[in-house]
Protein backbone atom coordinates (compact mmCIF):
# COMPACT_ATOMS: atom_id res chain seq x y z
CA UNK A 1 0.00 0.00 0.00
CA UNK A 2 1.78 3.33 -0.93
CA UNK A 3 1.75 6.18 1.39
CA UNK A 4 -1.65 8.57 1.97
CA UNK A 5 -1.94 11.96 2.54
CA UNK A 6 -5.36 12.74 4.15
CA UNK A 7 -6.94 16.01 4.83
CA UNK A 8 -9.98 16.81 7.19
CA UNK A 9 -11.28 20.47 6.74
CA UNK A 10 -14.41 21.27 7.91
CA UNK A 11 -14.57 23.31 11.33
CA UNK A 12 -16.97 22.08 13.53
CA UNK A 13 -14.98 20.85 15.99
CA UNK A 14 -12.13 20.13 17.80
CA UNK A 15 -11.02 17.52 15.52
CA UNK A 16 -12.68 18.52 12.73
CA UNK A 17 -9.58 21.21 11.44
CA UNK A 18 -6.19 19.54 11.27
CA UNK A 19 -3.44 19.65 9.70
CA UNK A 20 -2.53 17.12 6.77
CA UNK A 21 -1.66 13.41 7.69
CA UNK A 22 0.65 11.81 5.98
CA UNK A 23 0.64 7.97 6.50
CA UNK A 24 3.32 5.22 6.22
CA UNK A 25 3.17 2.73 3.34
CA UNK A 26 1.87 -0.33 4.82
CA UNK A 27 -0.53 1.42 7.35
CA UNK A 28 -3.85 3.20 7.53
CA UNK A 29 -5.88 5.93 9.01
CA UNK A 30 -8.95 5.10 10.95
CA UNK A 31 -11.98 7.22 11.55
CA UNK A 32 -14.17 6.58 14.24
CA UNK A 33 -17.82 7.04 13.02
CA UNK A 34 -18.33 9.91 15.99
CA UNK A 35 -15.45 12.02 14.67
CA UNK A 36 -15.91 14.88 17.15
CA UNK A 37 -15.49 12.13 19.95
CA UNK A 38 -13.46 9.86 18.75
CA UNK A 39 -9.88 8.11 19.75
CA UNK A 40 -8.70 8.12 16.30
CA UNK A 41 -5.82 8.01 14.31
CA UNK A 42 -5.98 11.47 14.16
CA UNK A 43 -4.71 11.10 17.66
CA UNK A 44 -1.17 10.24 17.03
CA UNK A 45 0.40 9.73 20.74
CA UNK A 46 -2.61 7.41 21.46
CA UNK A 47 -3.79 4.88 18.43
CA UNK A 48 -1.87 7.03 15.35
CA UNK A 49 -1.63 4.79 12.20
CA UNK A 50 -2.51 1.19 12.22
CA UNK A 51 -0.13 -1.31 10.55
CA UNK A 52 -1.58 -3.65 7.83
CA UNK A 53 -0.87 -6.69 10.21
CA UNK A 54 -3.00 -5.88 12.94
CA UNK A 55 -5.62 -6.40 10.71
CA UNK A 56 -7.71 -9.68 11.27
CA UNK A 57 -10.88 -9.69 9.97
CA UNK A 58 -13.08 -6.77 7.21
CA UNK A 59 -16.52 -5.37 8.02
CA UNK A 60 -19.20 -7.26 5.85
CA UNK A 61 -22.74 -5.63 6.59
CA UNK A 62 -23.92 -2.54 8.44
CA UNK A 63 -25.46 -3.53 11.71
CA UNK A 64 -27.62 -0.74 13.01
CA UNK A 65 -27.55 2.88 11.64
CA UNK A 66 -29.67 6.09 13.19
CA UNK A 67 -29.38 9.67 11.47
CA UNK A 68 -27.11 11.62 12.05
CA UNK A 69 -27.19 13.89 14.65
CA UNK A 70 -29.21 11.10 16.83
CA UNK A 71 -28.03 10.13 20.28
CA UNK A 72 -28.37 6.24 19.95
CA UNK A 73 -28.77 6.24 23.62
CA UNK A 74 -32.64 8.40 22.85
CA UNK A 75 -34.36 5.18 22.14
CA UNK A 76 -37.48 7.03 21.87
CA UNK A 77 -36.50 8.75 18.59
CA UNK A 78 -35.42 5.42 17.09
CA UNK A 79 -38.72 4.60 15.25
CA UNK A 80 -38.17 7.81 13.24
CA UNK A 81 -34.59 8.21 13.41
CA UNK A 82 -33.29 4.56 12.83
CA UNK A 83 -32.35 4.48 8.86
CA UNK A 84 -34.32 1.11 8.30
CA UNK A 85 -32.89 0.33 4.99
CA UNK A 86 -29.37 0.16 5.75
CA UNK A 87 -29.38 -2.47 9.13
CA UNK A 88 -28.26 -5.76 8.02
CA UNK A 89 -26.96 -4.50 4.67
CA UNK A 90 -24.35 -5.83 2.80
CA UNK A 91 -21.08 -3.97 2.44
CA UNK A 92 -19.42 -4.34 -0.39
Amino acid sequence: VPETVVAITLDHGFWDNTELYTVPAGHFFMMGDNRDNSTDSRDLSSVGYVPFENFVGRAEMIFFSIDEGTPAWQVWRWPADVRWKRIFSAIH
